[in-house]
């Protein structure tokens, strides 16, 4: 995710087949997504700017581990994707500017594990700000949001991702694709379609999101947590761990400690 802070000046960005331009005090905010290259641009002379460039990955912990409380977070990617420049308030730019210098203050001091889960949190509270501040604005009404990408590829996957924040825990394609009364094929396709990702890494991304929140943040015994997860048992459980982060529980939560 690039976010982009005019402070001076104004810079014109090819973006979506079109040139957009963004302003002083305008907040410009670009959604990872495959679909989506900021091409050419031009700026004038004055111009100033503050940026951050958060890693996909990161942007979609921060949706399901912080924002399963947000029914609307798909749509709000959406819009954001349609209308990326935000205006903003004097107390708003104020806001911004602590996030964007916190971060720089954090990038220029010697990197450590405990520095790089901080510039997290500090990526994670400026997404959530941003969120906050679409809802301020007011830009997306609750009735605009049914009429919002009704299409049936878009349908198919905003309800994907919606059994996928209901039910953390389910990990097989084929349980959703029968809650949806679809084929697991179909899903994939959808998935792929629309996010860049089949249905099964986007299972997977949440699975180990989930654990790896619960190895870093809990003392919870290894078995104990497999069973909050409904793996089979605790063995299942460090073989999938393993699998999909190179290290068994037990290593996962030495390193962080190291």
């Amino acid at each position: 995710m690039t976010v982009i802070l005019c402070i001076a000046g104004h810079i014109d960005v090819f973006y979506k087949g079109k040139m957009i331009r963004i302003g002083k005090d305008d907040l410009f905010v670009r959604i990872p997504s495959y679909d989506i290259e900021l091409g050419p641009y031009e700026y004038s002379d004055d111009y100033e700017f503050m940026q951050v460039t958060i890693d996909a990955q990161i942007f979609e912990q921060i949706m399901f581990e912080h924002l399963r409380m947000e029914p609307n977070w798909y749509a709000k990617q959406e819009y954001i994707k349609d209308h990326p420049i935000f205006p903003l308030s004097e107390r708003s730019k104020e806001f911004f500017n602590a996030y964007f210098n916190l971060l720089k203050l954090q990038m220029e001091d010697h990197p450590t594990e405990y520095r790089l889960q901080i510039m997290k949190m500090y990526a994670k509270v400026a997404t959530m700000e941003m969120l906050n501040y679409v809802d301020k604005l007011a830009v997306i009404k609750p009735e605009e949001l049914s009429r919002m990408s009704v299409n049936q590829s878009d349908y198919t996957f905003r309800e994907f991702m919606r059994l996928l924040q209901r039910y953390p825990h389910q990990r097989e394609v084929q349980w959703f694709a029968n809650k949806m009364e679809i084929t697991p094929k179909y899903l994939s396709e959808i998935c792929k379609e629309r996010s860049g990702k089949s249905a099964s890494e986007w299972i997977a991304d949440v699975t180990v999101s989930e654990l790896r929140h619960l190895l870093r943040n809990t003392t919870l015994p290894i078995r104990v947590i497999a069973k909050q997860m409904e793996f089979p048992n605790a063995s299942f459980f460090c073989q999938y761990t393993k699998k999909h982060t190179g290290l068994t529980p037990n290593h996962f939560r030495k390193q962080i400690k190291a």
